[in-house]
């Protein structure tokens, strides 16, 4: 017998993890976001070279898609200002902030107290208390520094690795992990939003550990500079070869992609992930195939709605008694 609400844990970082906490947080359910904070570029950047915080950005997505208070102040909350010099390209959220931890003198803190002013439904726990670097080291064997320069390199990424070397991640994210009954990866970049969090030592290898179900929802679009050509099997190995083997379930979508959709994103050599099931299944992996996407004017986004209740149907079929 259910005796309390199942706990989700979902990892990621991006524009995909909020497009899915969004959906998922009208469930019953327990909600724990664990976000990355190694963005290094726009507001997020500035913020973190200035004031020596980790950088606020997708922390400020996923408590806006997690709040439950009027959509005004939500509109407020990530409102960006377009001028005033020093204030341009800024987001209000990220400078509440960096405003909230310069008061209380920590980051995690600012965010539990932001929590509270945002009437957010769950958790979010940045993967690391402080910022950390990410590099990516090429198939040429060329090193590039930061998260928002790797995409641009023009060249084929081999692995990413953090520093500094020493990384805690904090006690609350590992008791989170280890009580999860689903643990959720993705969607977002897999080099830049996704693995960032579990490289984060003791993250990884807590998911790797897990009894829960783990579930990859993987991207439905390639991304130039990070996934050129990439099948899902491609991005599941990425995973595996990075932390091992992470996941017992993935998620892929099934739709036909309009062609005039498809043409705008093959100017930014993106196509359409094929979702190679031999090679998945020879991975060990139970595969989900369904029409999971829908499109906002021109840009492809997971169906918040559809991917929600598939997870939570997971959650069903998964039968264990919540602690």
């Amino acid at each position: 017998m259910k005796t309390k609400q199942p706990r989700i844990v979902i990892i990621g970082g991006g524009t995909g993890l909020p497009v899915l906490l969004r959906g998922l947080k009208e469930y019953p359910v327990h909600l724990t976001a664990i976000v990355t904070v190694a963005d290094d570029g726009g507001s997020s950047g500035r913020l973190r070279d200035e004031l020596q915080i980790p950088p606020p950005g997708d922390i400020r997505n996923v408590l806006a898609a997690l709040s439950d208070v009027e959509p005004l102040i939500v509109e407020l909350f990530q409102h960006r200002f377009q001028n005033g010099g020093g204030l341009s390209g800024h987001a209000l959220g990220n400078l509440l902030l960096a405003a909230l931890t310069d008061i209380t003198g920590d980051f995690m803190h600012a965010i539990r107290e932001m929590g509270k002013v945002m009437n957010v439904k769950g958790k979010v726990l940045p993967a690391a208390n402080r910022s950390i670097v990410l590099h990516a080291e090429m198939e040429d064997g060329t090193i590039v520094s930061g998260e928002s320069k790797i995409p641009y390199s023009g060249k084929r990424i081999k692995r990413v690795f953090l520093t500094p070397e020493k990384i805690e991640p904090l006690s609350e994210t590992i008791r989170e992990i280890r009580k999860a009954d689903l643990i959720v990866i993705g969607p977002g970049s897999l080099y830049t939003s996704i693995l960032p969090n579990l490289l984060v030592p003791k993250i990884g290898e807590e998911v790797i550990k897990s009894k829960a179900k783990k579930i990859y929802v993987c991207n439905v679009m390639t991304q130039a500079g990070e996934t050129l050509d990439y099948t899902a099997s491609d991005h599941v190995k990425a995973l595996y070869n990075h932390i091992g083997p992470c996941i017992n379930t993935i998620l892929v979508n099934d739709e036909e992609i309009p062609e005039s959709i498809q043409a705008l994103y093959a100017k930014e050599l993106a196509k359409p992930v094929i979702y190679d099931t031999t090679r998945l299944s020879s991975l060990g992996l139970d595969i989900i195939h369904d029409k999971i996407i829908n499109y906002n004017g021109e840009v492809i986004r997971h169906d918040t709605t559809k991917v929600a209740s598939l997870l939570y149907k997971l959650l069903e079929q998964h039968e264990t008694v919540y602690e």
